[in-house]
């Protein structure tokens, strides 16, 4: 199920893999201190994953991919006991104030619930921005790499599934 405004059109790549490419693009050029490897990896594969998780998606405006975002089982958090995880949300700067991560969070909120889970988790450093998205603080969580994050969680109750 894509959603279309009269902007955007979001894209689940899983359920349109000739996006696979372009999506991959967009990861590793949002992310770039992330290996190019691994996002080509993780997107690849979900593309014929038997689970629920992982998902992919990208909005598009006017044929350019212009955010992206994930559903993934585990976001590089020591919290493993938590799942799914809404991950790598990015929109692009020159498009950001036109609640085009909205439209992410809610897709991503959505498949989760249609998927069984009664909550979705992020983590951030971020402070006030995913309470409006009705995500609250839960607990500090490590990183493999020595950093901490805030992890945040959104039940899912509410949701139309």
């Amino acid at each position: 199920m894509n959603v279309q405004t009269h902007e955007v059109t979001l894209v689940s790549v899983r359920e349109q893999p000739e996006f696979a490419a372009a999506a991959i693009a967009y990861f590793q050029q949002s992310w770039p201190e992330i290996l190019p490897e691994m996002y080509a990896d993780a997107i690849g594969h979900s593309i014929k994953a038997s689970q629920a998780l992982p998902q992919w998606y990208v909005l598009i405006e006017q044929d350019e991919i212009v955010g992206c975002a994930g559903l993934i089982s585990n976001d590089f958090i020591s919290r493993m006991d938590l799942y799914p995880w809404l991950c790598a949300l990015h929109v692009s700067e020159s498009k950001r104030g036109r609640a085009y991560a909205r439209l992410l969070i809610e897709r991503c909120q959505l498949d989760a619930a249609r998927a069984g889970f009664d909550a979705l988790y992020l983590c951030t450093d971020s402070e006030g921005l995913y309470e409006r998205y009705g995500f609250g603080y839960l607990a500090q969580g490590w990183h493999p790499w020595g950093e901490t994050s805030r992890i945040y969680q959104c039940p899912l109750q509410a949701i139309q599934a």
